[in-house]
């Protein structure tokens, strides 16, 4: 990329997103963040219980990511967020105008797989169905690239990073 900007890696949850953004940060020579670690613990208690956390959960968090991604606007980052709902994406946008978004996208069965193979994290494959049945794809007026999750995570880093040096993502 030939101008910092803040690259946010979003998707459901087994798509890669804390595989995919430290590689991508990596390779474009930025610091990362990980959503997760922005969530408080009553967020973390929900989502382990099996329970989908609301709008008015989210908020907060969507917020922290906001300033996180504000305050790296001019030396850039990227930070992973499922931003499933173009109102999350707005909210990120209000904060930091200039992120791109990384849209990492894949068959409902690999991403099944992957959750089932998954250790010591806090979300469940229950919640799979109702991540996919939120997500709302970006929309053509929305800054943001689309990579399949099929690949090998170096590979869909290298895809990740060849959209993102698109003229249009600049």
């Amino acid at each position: 990329m030939h101008a910092p900007q803040v690259v946010v890696v979003m998707g459901v949850s087994g798509t890669g997103k804390t595989t995919i953004g430290p590689l991508l940060a990596e390779a474009l020579g930025v610091p990362y963040a990980e959503a997760d670690d922005f969530h408080p613990p009553a967020n973390i208690a929900k989502m382990s219980a099996g329970t989908p956390l609301e709008d008015e959960d989210r908020y907060p968090w969507l917020d922290a990511i906001g300033g996180w991604a504000h305050d790296h606007a001019e030396q850039g980052g990227v930070v992973s967020c499922s931003a499933l709902k173009r109102g999350y994406r707005d909210r990120l946008r209000d904060a930091a105008p200039d992120i791109v978004f990384l849209h990492l996208t894949g068959d409902r069965g690999l991403i099944a797989d992957r959750m089932e193979a998954r250790k010591g994290h806090f979300f469940s494959e229950k919640m799979l169905d109702s991540q996919l049945a939120t997500l709302e794809p970006l929309q053509p007026d929305e800054h943001g690239v689309a990579v399949d999750i099929a690949p090998e995570p170096d590979v869909i880093t290298e895809h990740a990073v060849a959209a993102l040096r698109q003229p249009e993502h600049q």
